[in-house]
């Protein structure tokens, strides 16, 4: 299929498809909206072949061209379709198997992954190792045919309605070599006694984001992702999955936010005052850049594979979007600090400002980025690290 009738294809569906009840639901902050709906329309999406797209054939997916993946994720953001439940999975787990899975564990879970019937997150961040990975303390021994799982992870999205986790554990020791060797990538079943899942409160109220600790936690011998010991090299073939084509969409998303404040600058009469217009018109250049900078980013990662363009496009969008609420705040003035009911009834903007404090964060941190860039694109002496 041409790539300008794949793009009509998408839009005919979602416009057949996404009913005024979902339009817009779900999403960072908001991952509690709608919740079972925005599942069974997932599960509609996977039915009519729109999901896994950038999959090959052989593995379940379309086997989609990058411009048509950037075409999906363009459309389903200008339709205002619903964040999509079973992300982690399609997107991240899903290229993971592909590329370091065992024929055995990409027949176990890439259909269910597909068929959007098995959920999944990411067990990297603990409380001593947020974006620093190689400081991961949680531990797995093997107890014949199974591992054997203890420690804690932290910030894990969606873990109270995960099936599994795929997480990093120490398997043996580091010794005198590289911080992160001696660690695992670790396939992980979630429904077992072994592991309790709390839920986190962000500053919005809402609780996407959870603590999971794992008291004996067991998984079997095969649950490992390429070999014991290299799990570090998988997990950052992950997180270079993690910022594909989606990230086209999400960036449409932020165009409409943007669009959204411009209007009601104008409406509330401060879209002429010189800073604030100042402040708009940066963010709209700022966007355009960022738009240049992925595709460039992404079209180099076709060619050559995934390289380090991924942590300057997280820089760039994190600070952006975090901006953006600034932005938003003051356009709103003092009523953008009150809520509107109580207990914590947030709008839209008072939302977008609080839990923007959590891009720069979330996904690896700016100092971690920025570390990548400098010791993996400049060459600069590796950061002294406690």
């Amino acid at each position: 299929m041409h790539d300008d009738e794949f793009r009509q294809a998408v839009r005919a569906w979602l416009t057949e498809n996404v009913g005024a009840e979902l339009r817009g639901a779900g999403g960072p902050g908001r991952e509690h909206e709608a919740y079972r709906e925005r599942l069974a329309f997932n599960r509609r999406l996977a039915a009519a072949g729109w999901t896994c797209l950038g999959w090959p054939v052989e593995h379940g997916g379309r086997g989609a061209t990058l411009a048509q993946q950037v075409a999906f994720h363009e459309e389903y953001a200008r339709a205002g379709a619903p964040a999509r439940v079973g992300y982690l999975g399609e997107e991240l787990l899903g290229p993971t198997l592909i590329a370091y899975g065992t024929p055995a564990q990409r027949r176990r879970f890439l259909p269910g992954i597909r068929a959007v019937e098995q959920l999944w997150c990411q067990g990297y961040s603990e409380p001593g190792a947020g974006s620093d990975l190689a400081a991961v303390a949680t531990r797995a021994r093997l107890v014949g045919d199974e591992w054997v799982i203890d420690g804690q992870k932290v910030w894990t999205s969606l873990a109270h309605v995960a099936h599994w986790c795929f997480l990093l554990a120490r398997t043996e020791s580091a010794g005198t070599g590289p911080r992160h060797s001696g660690l695992s990538y670790l396939l992980v079943p979630m429904r077992q006694p072994g592991i309790t899942v709390r839920p986190i409160r962000q500053l919005t109220g809402t609780s996407e984001f959870n603590e999971v600790f794992f008291d004996g936690a067991r998984t079997s011998r095969d649950m490992v992702v390429g070999e014991v010991g290299q799990g570090w090299r998988v997990a950052m073939g992950t997180l270079a999955f993690e910022r594909g084509a989606a990230t086209l969409g999400q960036q449409v998303g932020f165009q409409r936010e943007l669009d959204r404040l411009v209007a009601l600058a104008r409406q509330t009469g401060v879209a002429g005052e010189p800073q604030l217009r100042d402040l708009l018109a940066r963010a709209a250049v700022g966007l355009w850049a960022l738009r240049a900078h992925t595709l460039r980013t992404m079209a180099e990662a076709d060619q050559a594979g995934p390289g380090q363009g991924a942590s300057a496009v997280k820089l760039l969008w994190s600070r952006w979007h975090q901006q953006l609420g600034e932005v938003a705040m003051r356009v709103r003035g003092a009523s953008g600090t009150v809520a509107r009911d109580a207990p914590y009834e947030l709008d839209d903007w008072q939302r977008l400002f609080l839990f923007a404090r959590a891009d720069t964060i979330y996904g690896g941190s700016d100092e971690i980025q920025r570390g990548i860039i400098a010791e993996r694109v400049l060459g600069l002496p590796r950061q002294a690290r406690g």
